[in-house]
């Protein structure tokens, strides 16, 4: 009898989700309207899922009245708050594309990020801790500052009509965010209803941008098949009802937030609850005290700040029971710490990418405790899920191999981009995701490392190659590695070994500093050394695991023991 082979399959008695998420959530609205369904700590909101279905519709009818025509892409540039939201539902019931942009985007990664996909529409705020958006988009689109609202002609944005401004006044060329809600009428009220029969299920709704090795960010297309379901799926695993109450400090932007939060939430009638526009421990603390949450979310580092605040033993969190952690390795240690002092006792390890809407695996809530600490948990529902070898052939149990994954889940592709989609997905239906796996005979999946060198630093996704391609502008620098090296706050740092032009001088500060405000923050490298040559191998490529190994000695860091 041969070895048992690392493929497992997700077989599931219950049935996909035909249907679109305009439509699932309208039958939401109808079945769960008076139960709780948002919060925003720092909004004070508190709605129902009959006035979120209000505004939803309402937001929906002015995007089509602004003369937006489904198919078209309408950006979102902002953190965590209510309008998020509402434009997540408006969007998908109108037939619109919404393209998340990090808040963290500066003006040349807002730039590529609008022109790749085309956005008509850009939904900003005004600004956020040291983001001051309207700002970037004016020095980007100078033409904004006398543009009649919806006329905007850019020469930098060519294919950008309408900004809608969240919160403040809006600034000349903008719209307010309230005032679309007004403008439409019993025609566009008319066409919601004709779409709702009109749009398809696999229809794009979603474009996300990852990092790319070769630099510039790809933009995965997601349809309503891909995010409904998984969300639908992850909130199933962790037993969600309509008396949940999900903190969710993770970011709108992220398919942590939008889909194993806002997705999860409304296919089960679930509350979405927001502690803030961005992720801040106490505020966390508080708002699962205050609103008696039943589930929590975050990365690994989040868990940590939560654990070792100052005031944490003050908080009543009796009321928990469940959650995610994920976007990061996760520390053995941490998960044991939150299933023993949050109350976490039903906790769950998820692994994806965005690219696969985004879960592949994730542990149950009754799985034994060591598997529950340890793994990533087994395939998910209606999933395949196979570890392969540097020839494509499956390896037994046990073995390490390339994670690959397939079915519902994965991505319709990257927009515009046919090569690097081929370059992910086979001929099969196959998604390639770089990392390196095991599968144990229980069918419990490990990731154990990952075959690019991409770097995970708090739960973002850093390509170092991107931030050498950055950094090569630089006039005093003629060549650059980057990497990651091992860090307890942020699971990695990127690193970045620096060799100058002949007769130049350049400090660590003066490189971070040439950074700020045209690279987001988290790819700013925090260690940097300059060389005067870099370890090769004979052929002449460059040893990162050489210079990393050199760093970690001189820094005096390891890497915490993880999943």
């Amino acid at each position: 009898m041969s070895q048992a082979l690392s493929y497992a399959h997700g077989a599931s008695d219950t049935a996909l989700i035909g249907e679109t998420i305009g439509n699932f959530f309208d039958r939401t609205v109808a079945r769960h309207g008076g139960c709780h369904a948002l919060s925003v700590r720092q909004q004070g909101i508190r709605w129902t899922y009959r006035q979120l279905g209000e505004r939803v519709d309402a937001f929906a009818a002015g995007l089509l009245a602004m003369g937006l025509e489904p198919g078209d892409r309408i950006g979102i540039w902002a953190p965590n708050c209510a309008e998020w939201v509402v434009a997540q539902f408006a969007t998908a019931k109108a037939g619109l594309i919404l393209v998340n942009i990090n808040p963290a985007y500066r003006t040349s990664e807002l730039e590529y990020a609008l022109n790749k996909v085309g956005c008509r529409a850009l939904v900003t705020a005004t600004a956020f801790k040291s983001s001051v958006y309207i700002g970037m988009l004016n020095t980007l689109a100078p033409e904004l500052a006398d543009a009649v609202p919806g006329g905007l002609r850019a020469a930098k944005l060519p294919q950008l009509e309408i900004v809608v401004q969240i919160g403040a006044t809006p600034a000349p060329g903008c719209f307010a965010f309230d005032h679309v809600m007004t403008v439409g009428g019993s025609a566009e009220a008319a066409r919601l209803v004709e779409l709702a029969d009109r749009l398809q299920f696999d229809d794009p709704i979603n474009i996300q941008f990852t990092s790319g090795t070769t630099g510039a960010p790809k933009g995965a297309t997601l349809s309503h098949h891909n995010i409904l379901n998984n969300g639908y799926f992850l909130g199933e695993a962790m037993h969600y009802t309509e008396q949940d109450k999900v903190c969710i400090p993770v970011p709108l932007y992220h398919c942590f937030g939008m889909v194993i939060g806002n997705l999860a939430c409304i296919t089960h009638g679930a509350a979405m609850v927001f502690p803030g526009e961005g992720f801040d421990p106490l505020a966390t603390l508080q708002t699962v005290a205050e609103e008696r949450c039943t589930s929590l979310y975050g990365v690994p580092t989040m868990f940590i700040a939560e654990l070792e605040h100052p005031e944490f033993a003050s908080f009543d969190l009796s009321s928990l029971r469940t959650g995610m952690m994920a976007g990061a390795p996760c520390p053995i240690e941490i998960m044991r710490r939150c299933i023993e002092q949050m109350h976490l006792s039903q906790i769950t390890i998820g692994y994806g990418m965005t690219e696969t809407s985004p879960v592949s695996t994730q542990t149950a809530t009754d799985d034994p405790l060591e598997q529950r600490v340890s793994t990533v948990g087994r395939v998910h529902a209606h999933v395949e899920v196979k570890i392969i070898d540097a020839e494509g052939r499956i390896v037994p149990r046990g073995a390490t191999g390339e994670f690959c994954t397939r079915g519902y889940s994965v991505m319709l592709g990257y927009w515009d981009d046919e090569e690097r989609t081929a370059q992910a997905i086979d001929q099969a239906g196959w998604m390639h995701t770089g990392d390196l796996a095991t599968m144990d005979d229980a069918g419990y999946c490990n990731i154990v490392g990952r075959i690019k060198d991409m770097v995970i630093r708090g739960g973002e996704n850093v390509y170092p190659r991107e931030v050498e391609e950055f950094l090569y502008r630089h006039p005093k620098i003629q060549d650059v590695q980057v990497f990651g090296v091992p860090d307890q706050r942020f699971g990695e740092e990127l690193c970045a070994w620096v060799k100058l032009r002949v007769g130049e001088t350049l400090d660590p500060a003066e490189l971070q500093e040439f950074c700020r405000g045209q690279i987001a923050h988290y790819k700013i490298p925090r260690h940097v050394r300059f060389v005067d040559e870099f370890p090769l191998t004979v052929t002449g490529k460059v040893q990162k695991f050489i210079m990393r190994e050199q760093m970690i000695a001189e820094l005096g860091v390891h890497a915490a023991k993880t999943a």
